[in-house]
């Protein structure tokens, strides 16, 4: 089988992804898995096609709910963030995310970037020095009105928040409204439409009032440059990890990868990225990032997982029960990419056993089986198919597929793009178990269905890479689905006489 090697050697096209940067107040839930899951999905569709991908996760550590947990935990600032960052670091490993890079923001690399930025915006004259007074929530770093509450409680958080009085440096925000409306109402930059109409509406009710940016009163994170008795407020510090994990401003993938691609992030920090962020950006004549991708919340119940709660899900105890494809599977087909999604075990064991066991897996199983018992697992040569109208339905199928998900993925819908992939093995099943070639030993049926179990194999490969990978070698395929590309999960690449290696099962029922 020839090998369709991308030309390394050519230039190809950049994709910049970042998930947000994680709190280490606690160890992580299903939904930090979930946003990096989404993201690796992202990023792996993207290699396969041909881009050249970096891909950024990592941990916000500067924040004042930090140095709180570590202190209600007896521990020393550093002791507790070092221990709960390398938690992050295995929760990535665990669940085969492909990051490239993993930021710590306590790093010196993020630390000097972070003054650099700060110290750009004021001699550029838009930080002053100022006092504040009113509500700040510490789950979410940010300062409040009473308008933002319910019940006097963070809508968010639940909690209360803290009434504080400092001195502290502003950021002149108010100067940069009219051109982060504008960048917000005239491009696809916050997809999708409905999170870009929520902030285009927050600008015009509220307006851009000044933002206080340093805090005088904490002592655990970034000092500001010039006034060092002031540390740099968190949201600033945390948004500038997007460059400095790329070496701003002189290094090589900073000159390569930025402007981001795709910031993926959660509902609720969408105004710092779609609104502060740009702004920051423009104060310091960066250019702006091409897409803020808003994902929903895991839910349980209809709420919102949240540590503060008591209601986070440890994704290292789902490993204890379920595949990590299975839990990767779970997360990408029933979860509403730009909604929220409700999580229970009984609906991610009902799906994985239904469809990616019952379905995807069975097709692919008794595929390889009967080729392996009934031509001694060489692919047989067929014969006319071209005249037979379910073979070309599924020859048509085969070819369309990876077109449909494409659709389906520059709309950044990788739920959608999943349920085309579980649909196609419906009607797989439903051709094979027509042709019934146990009985008929029908050529023309294992011919085609050995080459819909590669188009699996590739369109699943976002989504379960280390499944993709058994199918791969089962199918006795050279290198890897990247090796060949996207487009050629449309391709009837297996070719009469190819040997396919000794089938195993490959999704295990839970």
């Amino acid at each position: 089988m020839s090998r369709k090697r991308f030309h390394l050697d050519l230039p190809r096209e950049k994709f910049y992804i970042t998930t947000a940067i994680d709190y280490v107040n606690a160890y992580p839930h299903l939904g930090h898995l979930y946003e990096k899951v989404c993201a690796d999905i992202i990023a792996r569709w993207n290699r396969l096609i041909g881009r050249d991908v970096f891909f950024l996760t990592g941990t916000d550590e500067n924040a004042a709910k930090n140095e709180k947990a570590a202190r209600e935990a007896g521990l020393e600032v550093k002791d507790f963030i070092d221990r709960n960052a390398k938690r992050f670091q295995e929760l990535c490993r665990a669940f085969n995310i492909s990051n490239d890079d993993f930021i710590r923001t306590t790093e010196e690399r993020h630390r000097k970037v972070s003054q650099l930025i700060f110290k750009k915006m004021f001699e550029n004259g838009d930080i002053y020095k100022g006092s504040y007074s009113g509500l700040y929530c510490y789950g979410c770093e940010e300062y409040k009105t009473e308008k933002d509450l319910v019940d006097g409680k963070c809508p968010e958080h639940g909690t209360e928040p803290e009434y504080i009085e400092e001195e502290c440096y502003f950021f002149r925000l108010s100067k940069y409204e009219k051109q982060v409306l504008e960048l917000i109402e005239q491009n696809q930059f916050i997809i999708p439409e409905k999170r870009k109409q929520e902030m285009i509406a927050r600008i015009k009710s509220e307006g851009l009032r000044d933002l206080a940016v340093s805090r005088s009163r904490v002592g655990w994170g970034v000092e500001v440059p010039f006034d060092p008795k002031h540390k740099i407020y968190v949201w600033v510090d945390a948004l500038v990890n997007y460059i400095s994990a790329l070496g701003y401003p002189d290094g090589e993938k900073y000159k390569k990868y930025w402007p981001a691609d795709v910031h993926l992030i959660g509902k609720g920090i969408n105004w710092f990225h779609s609104v502060i962020w740009p702004a920051i950006l423009l104060s310091c004549g960066i250019p702006l990032p091409k897409h803020i991708l808003v994902h929903g919340y895991i839910t349980i119940g209809g709420e919102k997982l949240s540590k503060s709660k008591g209601t986070a899900i440890d994704p290292f105890k789902l490993l204890e029960k379920y595949e990590v494809d299975a839990v990767r599977y779970f997360l990408a087909r029933d979860i509403p990419f730009f909604e929220d999604g409700d999580f229970s075990e009984k609906a991610l064991v009902e799906r994985v056993n239904g469809e990616l066991v019952g379905n995807i897996g069975n097709f692919i199983h008794r595929t390889l089986t009967l080729i392996w018992n009934l031509y001694n697992g060489e692919v047989p040569e067929p014969h006319d198919y071209e005249n037979d109208r379910d073979c070309m339905r599924l020859l048509e199928s085969i070819k369309m597929l990876p077109n449909t998900m494409r659709e389906k993925f520059e709309n950044y819908e990788i739920d959608k793009a999943l349920k085309e992939v579980a649909d196609f093995s419906i009607q797989c099943n439903r051709f094979l178990q027509a042709k019934e070639p146990w009985k008929t030993k029908d050529p023309n049926a294992l011919f085609l269905c050995v080459n819909a179990v590669r188009t699996l194999a590739i369109t699943l490969r976002p989504y379960l890479p280390s499944s993709s990978e058994k199918i791969w070698k089962m199918l006795n395929l050279d290198g890897l689905p990247e090796d060949y590309g996207w487009d050629s999960a449309g391709e009837l690449a297996i070719k009469p006489g190819h040997r396919i290696s000794k089938p195993e099962i490959v999704f295990k029922k839970i």
